[in-house]
C-alpha cells in the first residue's frame, strides 16, 4: 500500500502533527511518525494541552514538583507545556537541520485571553520564547487585529510566529504584511532575515459549519429557492483557503516579496489547520485532498491521519477550482452570505474557545495542585 503521506512532499507540502502529549514524546510515538510518515512538524493550542494534562496522570511528579518549588498554578502550567514543546522540538531538530529551517517547527500559543491586548502578547511571545529557548519553535499569536502589531513586533525581534485562528482572507492579508514588514525592518537594520520563518493558519472546517448552519436556516425560510442554495453546502471552507492561497501567490511570487526573497527570505507558508471533518456526511479526508500543493502545510489530527492513509488520494490539487472558487464566494454573497463576515465571528469564537480551555486546565490544575498541597502537608 502506498504511503500516502510521504506522498505530500512530491508536491512541497509537509505534513504537521496536531496533537502533543508528554506520552507522545516518552513512548517514541513522535519518533516513529518522522520515519514512518514523514512527520515535519507539531502544533498544540490551549485545548490539546487541556485533554493532555487534564485527562491522565502523566504530568502528576511534575506538578508536585512544581507545587514543592513554590510555583503557582500558571507557572505549573507554563512549565509542564514549555517542557514538552522543548523536548518535542529535540526530537525533530533533524527535521530543522535537514530541511534548512523549513520544517522541524513544534509551536506552543500564548494565552489566548491575551487576543485583545497587543503589549501583553509581545511580552508573553518573548517570555515563551526564552524559556523554550529553540530555533524550532514557534509561538502562536491569534491573528487578530491588536494581534498584528505583535506578530510584526515579535518577526522583528527574531521570534518565529506561527499566527491562528485564520478564517478570511482580508486578516491573512493583513498577517502577510505584517511578516513583509518585520523583514524589511530587519533588512535596514542589517539583521538576518533568511532565519526568521512564519506560517499563517488558516482553518476549515469551521466555515464549512458555520455557513451551512446559515444556509439550513435559509432553506427553511425561503419559497421555492432551495434548490439554489443547497449545492452550496459544504463548498465555502475550501474555497475560501484555494482564494487565500492565491492571495499567497500573489503576494509572494510577486515584486512585494522579490527583494526580500533575493535577500535569502523565505515565504511564509499557508498552514491548513482545523481539517478534521466535523460533518458525517461529508467524507473524511474532505480538508485534506483538494488543498495538497507546494509551500504549503497540513497540520492533522490522529483520526484524519488513519483515514487519508487508508483511502486518500495524492495529487496536486490546490491550484485547480480557482474559478469555481471565485463563483462559490460570490453565489453565497448573493444570498447574503458574507464569508468576511463569517470570518470575524469564527476569529472572535475561536479565541473564546481557546480561553475556555485555559480556564478549565487552570481549574484542574488547581485542584491537583490543592490535593498534592494537602498531601506533603499531612
Amino acid at each position: 500500500m502506498p504511503n500516502r503521506w510521504k506522498e505530500l512532499s512530491k508536491f512541497g507540502q509537509s505534513l504537521w502533527y496536531d496533537n502533543l502529549s508528554r506520552k507522545f514524546i516518552t513512548t517514541g510515538k513522535i519518533a516513529s511518525m518522522v520515519d514512518e510518515l514523514d512527520l515535519r512538524g507539531i502544533t498544540s493550542n490551549p485545548s490539546i494541552f487541556e485533554k493532555s494534562i487534564s485527562g491522565g496522570h502523566e504530568y502528576d511528579e511534575d506538578i508536585e514538583q512544581g507545587v514543592r518549588d513554590g510555583l503557582t498554578t500558571a507557572e505549573i502550567y507554563e512549565r509542564l507545556t514549555t517542557d514538552d514543546v522543548r523536548n518535542a522540538a529535540d526530537i525533530l531538530r533533524p527535521v530543522y537541520d535537514r530541511t534548512q529551517g523549513l520544517d522541524g517547527y513544534v509551536s506552543i500559543e500564548v494565552d489566548a485571553k491575551l487576543a485583545k491586548k497587543t503589549k501583553e502578547t509581545i511580552e508573553a511571545a518573548r517570555r515563551l520564547w526564552k524559556i523554550v529557548d529553540r530555533p524550532n519553535i514557534f509561538i502562536k499569536i491569534p491573528g487578530t487585529e491588536e494581534g498584528v502589531p505583535a506578530i510584526r513586533q515579535c518577526l522583528t525581534e527574531g521570534i518565529n510566529i506561527n499566527i491562528t485562528l485564520l478564517f478570511g482572507i482580508d486578516s491573512y492579508t493583513d498577517v502577510a504584511h505584517a511578516y513583509l514588514d518585520a523583514l524589511r525592518e530587519r533588512k535596514k537594520r542589517g539583521e538576518d532575515i533568511a532565519h526568521i520563518a512564519s506560517v499563517a493558519s488558516f482553518f476549515l472546517s469551521r466555515v464549512d459549519t458555520n455557513v451551512d448552519k446559515t444556509l439550513d436556516a435559509k432553506i427553511g425560510a425561503a419559497d421555492g429557492a432551495a434548490s439554489a442554495i443547497r449545492p452550496l453546502h459544504g463548498l465555502a471552507a475550501i474555497a475560501n483557503a484555494k482564494l487565500a492561497y492565491e492571495r499567497y501567490l500573489e503576494i509572494f511570487r510577486g515584486l512585494q516579496f522579490a527583494d526580500l526573497k533575493a535577500a535569502g527570505a523565505r515565504t511564509q507558508r499557508c498552514l491548513w489547520a482545523s481539517v478534521s471533518t466535523k460533518n458525517p456526511a461529508y467524507s473524511d479526508v474532505k480538508y485534506i485532498e483538494p488543498l495538497i500543493g507546494p509551500e504549503t502545510v497540513t497540520t492533522v489530527p490522529d483520526e484524519t491521519i488513519e483515514a487519508f492513509a487508508d483511502h486518500g488520494t495524492v495529487a496536486h490539487t490546490l491550484e485547480q477550482g480557482i474559478a469555481d472558487a471565485h463563483e462559490t464566494i460570490e453565489k453565497l454573497k448573493k444570498i447574503g452570505i458574507d464569508t468576511e463576515q463569517v470570518a470575524v465571528e469564527l476569529q472572535v469564537e475561536g479565541v473564546k474557545k481557546f480561553a475556555d480551555a485555559f480556564d478549565s486546565l487552570a481549574k484542574n490544575l488547581e485542584k491537583k495542585r490543592h490535593s498534592i498541597e494537602e498531601a506533603i502537608a499531612s
